[in-house]
């Protein structure tokens, strides 16, 4: 009975440690980041994502991330973009909270989507749950980012580093 007992003592230690192995995101291929700046104005910016790697690959490929295409700007959940404010993006008015940042890819111009829907998988996407798209051109710079690494400025700005590609909008 003794034996019985360790074993399944043992069992049940082994499946909690599996369970938490997998459920630590930063041993994930694509780990977590978390960015945040308070802005001149007072306003808090944070953007909650994970880091996916080029790995060789080609921003605008078919099979990596397409041109013209919803993307969820990140891997696994749906990255998170927060204001603590009110503020405008480029201009147009976004309201306090979180969002679901998503962009549609383009070699000329990038489409960035602040959706209503935040707390989900980033594969999961609704147009009709978009509160704001602006749209932004993006550049190539000659240091290469191998992680998709976001900054935020204390003057507003905010890039997207990536491969070869900046892409950048501003918050106030």
């Amino acid at each position: 009975m003794k034996k019985r007992f360790s074993m399944i003592v043992a069992a049940f230690m082994l499946f909690a440690v599996a369970t938490q192995a997998q459920t630590d995101k930063s041993k994930r291929p694509s780990p977590p980041a978390k960015v945040s700046e308070t802005l001149k104005s007072g306003t808090m910016v944070s953007i909650d994502y994970s880091q996916p790697s080029i790995k060789g690959r080609m921003i605008g490929a078919a099979d990596f991330v397409p041109y013209g295409k919803v993307w969820r700007t990140g891997a696994n959940e749906a990255t998170v973009f927060e204001v603590s404010k009110d503020v405008k993006v480029n201009g147009k008015i976004l309201t306090a909270g979180k969002y679901g940042l998503y962009t549609i890819p383009g070699e000329k111009e990038w489409t960035i989507i602040f959706n209503k829907t935040w707390n989900q998988s980033g594969t999961k996407y609704s147009q009709a749950d978009d509160a704001l798209r602006i749209t932004t051109k993006p550049e190539k710079t000659s240091d290469f980012m191998e992680k998709m690494t976001f900054k935020i400025e204390k003057d507003g700005d905010v890039e997207l580093l990536w491969g070869n590609t900046e892409v950048e909008f501003k918050v106030k």
